[in-house]
């Protein structure tokens, strides 16, 4: 009798578990944002923002929500004639809903105001949470060279890492994904615009954005 019992009790688990997948695959394919869960691994070099948008789409792909079209929230400051490129511009219309489903901004304005974006709803492309501050290792710095409101610094003092391009020398601003810092202060709390990266090899390699709480991180948008 117990070993029916242990039976019958392993195959209804068994069960349940298919009925699971589908429906978490499902969330997955709905998912319009998510943090990366790892960056293309050359620090603030990101190969420009065509190399950070491919990056997105390879980890929405691998996913099962690579149909859409996936953007990068970045910023790009004028330079060498070029305008500058606003990352409020590049990520679609909304709304936006994280691998579990949850909502975490119906559009750009509530994404640059009073959004739902925390800790525990900042996932990656997996559904994990991102390490914040408090965990080891920290990796709560996304890279994001825009200002609280979206848009792309004035051309001067570097706040790309060169416009993505560079691994030695510059600064690229980053957000806090867990809206959490040293501070009680809006930049510590802010989702994207915190403070700038530095280190000993110049300000945006891999070893400069882990010494800050960081690790080449990016917020990816579905854009369509």
């Amino acid at each position: 009798m117990i070993r029916i019992e242990r039976v019958t009790i392993g195959g209804l688990a068994f069960a349940m578990s298919l009925l699971a997948a589908p429906s978490a695959q499902a969330q997955l394919a709905d998912m319009t944002f998510f943090v990366t869960s790892n960056g293309p691994g050359k620090g603030a070099d990101l190969g420009g923002l065509e190399g950070a948008d491919a990056h997105c789409q390879k980890l929405a792909q691998a996913a099962g929500a690579g149909t859409k079209t996936w953007r990068a929230y970045l910023s790009t400051q004028a330079a060498d004639g070029k305008p500058a490129i606003n990352a409020r511009d590049r990520i679609g219309k909304g709304p936006w809903q994280n691998a579990k489903g949850t909502v975490i901004a119906k559009d750009v304005a509530e994404l640059h105001g009073a959004n739902n974006l925390t800790k525990q709803t900042a996932l990656s492309e997996k559904g994990e949470v991102i390490n914040g501050r408090g965990d080891t290792p920290n990796r709560h710095d996304i890279l994001t060279g825009s200002q609280p409101d979206g848009t792309a610094f004035a051309a001067g003092d570097d706040k790309t890492c060169k416009n993505w391009t560079s691994s030695t020398q510059g600064a690229a601003v980053v957000g806090h994904s867990d809206r959490q810092g040293l501070r009680d202060d809006e930049p510590s709390k802010s989702w994207n615009s915190s403070h700038t990266s530095r280190g000993p090899d110049g300000g945006c390699s891999q070893a400069d954005l882990k010494s800050t709480g960081g690790d080449g991180l990016l917020y990816c948008f579905a854009a369509n």
